[in-house]
């Protein structure tokens, strides 16, 4: 069994930040407990939750004797949730170490935002994998950039299942376009999408972004989607039949 001591993190802290707590801490393996990793529940939040923040919890909880450290997000690019799920960690003996991403610069969008993963031919799936991964590691590589044939607007899902369902047209949008911009806390961009482009507005149940989802997608004539941890048939084909109806597969 794997016995490499760990660093959790959850949402997108400052890279300054993990940066300085990676010279601290150089032998320790990095984990993001947002992502399902197969740990079992710990009972300790509500069942009717959101699945990532139990996420959060159950990773923490089930690697805890691995864990030295969890590093937040508890600013305004992650949600109150994470605020309190802080807490929580830190009542039940983690160390922990709240940091906040909710500034940035106060330039025009989209044009002087460059997202090329967001705009990539890269299997859905793929980009916000990819994505996902510059919140520690902020690299560029080189992407042919597609034509939107649909949109992807939100956060990762629990179950990438779901990201399987879309084109590589896809192009994303919402919060995790912001993470790729760097600006995790800038609202304006994270409502941006690209007029005329079908899309797909997600959010994970009991999500306080429901409620900006369901009216972006009123505004543009996108779908809403939640989902509560695995996707189910139901989901699949109305997600399959709006692609199809706008041809956008």
């Amino acid at each position: 069994m794997n016995s490499k001591k760990i660093i959790g993190f959850y949402g997108y802290p400052p890279r300054a930040f993990t940066e300085t707590i990676r010279c601290k801490y150089p032998f320790h393996e990095w984990i993001d407990l947002d992502v399902d990793l197969g740990s079992p529940e710990s009972e300790i939040l509500p069942d009717n939750y959101c699945r990532i923040l139990r996420n959060i919890m159950d990773n923490a909880v089930f690697l805890k004797d691995r864990i030295d450290l969890i590093v937040t997000s508890t600013g305004s690019e992650k949600c109150d949730g994470g605020r309190f799920l802080s807490h929580l960690l830190s009542q039940i003996g983690f160390n922990v170490v709240d940091t906040r991403n909710d500034s940035f610069e106060n330039t025009e969008f989209p044009a002087l935002i460059d997202v090329p993963i967001s705009k990539s031919s890269l299997p859905l799936d793929k980009k916000i994998e990819l994505i996902m991964d510059t919140v520690l590691d902020d690299s560029s590589c080189e992407y042919e950039e597609t034509q939107p044939t649909c949109g992807f607007w939100g956060v990762p899902p629990h179950d990438f299942e779901l990201l399987k369902l879309f084109p590589d047209t896809a192009h994303v949008y919402g919060w995790t376009r912001c993470v790729e911009a760097e600006r995790p806390a800038d609202i304006n961009l994270e409502c941006y999408v690209d007029p005329g482009v079908p899309t797909v507005f997600f959010v994970q149940s009991f999500c306080a972004k429901s409620q900006l989802a369901r009216w972006l997608a009123a505004k543009y004539g996108g779908l809403f989607v939640d989902v509560d941890g695995t996707i189910g048939m139901g989901t699949r084909a109305k997600i399959d039949a709006f692609l199809e109806l706008n041809k956008a597969k």
